[in-house]
């Protein structure tokens, strides 16, 4: 029980630098390295590169060892295509479910966002903007929709860090965010539902014109 309980957390804490790009794409990372450096043995350290190759975010290759997944943009526009469905059925649910009390969060994550300075502050941004889509996520009362926008966000995130560098503009969250918020506060399903598309669409638009 206590190996398990290790190599779950050992996997958040690996997600958490592969996706914030700590561990760059193509990356290789060391079994015994990361066993010295959380005092492991092991077989936790196996098992979380095994969660991380489930969940797309990770290499294993026979013989050579464990790779930082690239981003796959093919695979990319797969995901945004699927996460965009998925997201405007979370906030149409959420129109009816989320309270004053997730309101105000969502509110004071797009308060906050206004004083940053994206380029100083990028990595703030994308992490209020992450708490801003699980606000949500959370407000949808349906656990399992949830649970599958949980794996699909940490693709997104990753894709925000890597842009980084061509992200100039505060506005791709202002012109967006604030639209979402104000159609929950009016109960408006249909309107939420547009708007967080909306979102993403705005955003992968962006993508395809700095990327592809």
């Amino acid at each position: 029980m206590a190996e398990e309980i290790k190599s779950d957390r050992l996997y958040e804490i690996l997600k958490k630098r592969i996706v914030e790009l700590e561990y760059s794409p193509g990356q290789v990372l060391n079994e015994a390295d990361i066993a010295n450096e959380f005092g492991v043995s092991r077989t936790p350290v196996r098992k979380a590169f095994e969660q991380l190759k489930n969940a797309k975010l990770m290499d294993i290759i026979p013989r050579y060892g464990a790779q930082v997944a690239p981003i796959d943009f093919k695979y990319m526009k797969s995901l945004f295509e699927v996460d965009r469905e998925l997201e405007g059925f979370a906030a149409r649910l959420a129109a009816d479910r989320i309270t004053e009390e997730k309101l105000n969060i969502l509110d004071g994550i797009i308060e906050r966002i206004k004083n940053y300075d994206i380029e100083k502050d990028y990595k703030k941004m994308i992490i209020e903007d992450g708490m801003f889509h699980e606000t949500i996520f959370a407000s949808c009362g349906n656990p399992c929709l949830v649970e599958i926008l949980y794996d699909l966000h940490m693709h997104t995130e990753r894709l925000w860090f890597y842009v980084q560098k061509d992200i100039t503009d505060i506005n791709l969250f202002l012109d967006t965010m604030p639209q979402i918020v104000q159609a929950l506060k009016e109960r408006d399903a249909a309107k939420a539902e547009r708007e967080a598309k909306r979102h993403i669409d705005v955003f992968v638009e962006k993508i395809r014109q700095e990327l592809l």
